[in-house]
């Protein structure tokens, strides 16, 4: 990684980056590239691939159908309604021409 490649990046990505930004990134990003090089090293021929970590199985439940609010129970707590629908204050002006 180069600075040159850096600021090509920061360019494309309509980043400003200063001088110290542009030689720490350069750094850092140098450091990210060793190591999945280090990791493509790895023999992982006859390792399964896994979506975790850790032996887990999925947490959560099936989908399940279930009722819905009842329109009464949906509009219980409505300030103002007038079923099956909630009113609420008009929030465009006259003038809007909405």
């Amino acid at each position: 990684m180069t600075e040159q490649q850096v600021r090509h990046v920061a360019k494309l990505s309509r980043l400003r980056l200063s001088d110290d930004q542009v030689h720490q990134f350069t750094e850092q990003l140098a450091d990210v590239l060793d190591y999945v090089a280090k990791l493509n090293e790895l023999d992982v021929e006859n390792v399964e691939p896994m979506a975790h970590a850790m032996d887990l199985l999925n947490v959560l439940r099936e989908d399940a159908e279930k009722q819905g609010l009842s329109v009464e129970e949906a509009l219980g707590n409505a300030p103002d309604a007038s079923p099956p629908f909630f009113k609420v204050p008009k929030v465009l002006g006259e003038a809007s021409g909405a």
